[in-house]
């Protein structure tokens, strides 16, 4: 036992009956019926500690805590802790008073319950230090461990279905990218079938647009009539006076003042 180990307890029942018991005279087990059950030897607190892999049932006076008697368990199952034949509140431990001398006795528990804690505590220990073995096992042999096999075994196959593959990527490939907005707006589209309105000339007139003559167009769903445009008001005696200088000035190209005008021809 190494000395930095530090105790841990695992278990404590505030009261236990210890019980002399006679010499086992075959090997059939322990029978608690052959015990004194109604005059116990004595009656104190049992505690369970472990330090490091070995386990210590310690029976210890309720007020003071002064050690009565000690049982250290290295293995459970085992000779350290049995179990009687006839009742599942009564167990057989071997103390050890550390001068090397051994003596078996009786415990047992007044509720079922304690019993069955007494009997995990000390189950819980020991696989817990069988794992602790296995692991150091493990560390110094890596390579005797189970090994994961990926490989195919003799005679067996996989099937891959390429079809379904294809047509999910051409499913894919065939979606319309939805185009990148610019500016964060987005323009949406004409709703589908509508109609815009057309004005249209009045008849017999011919609108001019950088030099080219536009036809009178028809207005949809008119019949083939056509919407007449307002006629223009010829201008006035005093507004042609007013810009008649002006007027003529525009068709000169000279860039010097006309006498008695004002204008400049830029």
């Amino acid at each position: 036992m190494e000395e930095g180990e530090y105790e841990s307890i695992l278990c404590v029942k505030p009261e236990v009956h210890v019980y002399r018991i006679p010499p086992r005279a075959t090997n059939r087990g322990y029978r608690a019926a052959e015990w004194q059950l109604d005059q116990p030897s004595w009656s104190g607190r049992l505690r369970i500690t472990a330090k490091g892999q070995v386990a210590y049932i310690k029976l210890e006076d309720r007020t003071s805590g002064e050690l009565f008697a000690q049982a250290p368990v290295d293995q459970f199952p085992g000779i350290a802790v049995e179990s009687v034949t006839d009742s599942s509140r009564y167990f057989v431990i071997r103390i050890e008073d550390g001068n090397g001398r051994r003596a078996f006795i009786g415990i047992g528990f007044g509720d079922r319950g304690d019993a069955f804690d007494f009997n995990v505590a000390l189950q819980d220990h020991f696989k817990w230090v069988k794992q602790q073995c296995e692991f150091a096992k493990q560390a110094q042999n890596p390579d005797q461990g189970p090994k994961l096999d990926l490989g195919f075994k003799e005679g067996q196959t996989i099937k891959l279905n390429i079809a379904n593959m294809k047509k999910k990527e051409g499913a894919a490939g065939t979606s319309r990218a939805r185009p990148a907005s610019t500016g964060g707006l987005s323009l949406l589209p004409p709703p589908p079938g509508g109609k815009t309105s057309t004005l249209i000339p009045p008849p017999g007139d011919q609108l001019s647009f950088g030099g080219s003559l536009t036809q009178p167009a028809v207005a949809p769903g008119s019949g083939g009539a056509t919407v007449s445009w307002p006629q223009p008001k010829p201008a006035t005696t005093a507004t042609a006076d007013v810009w008649g200088d002006f007027a003529k000035s525009t068709g000169s190209t000279s860039s010097h003042t006309q006498p008695g005008t004002g204008w400049v021809q830029f």
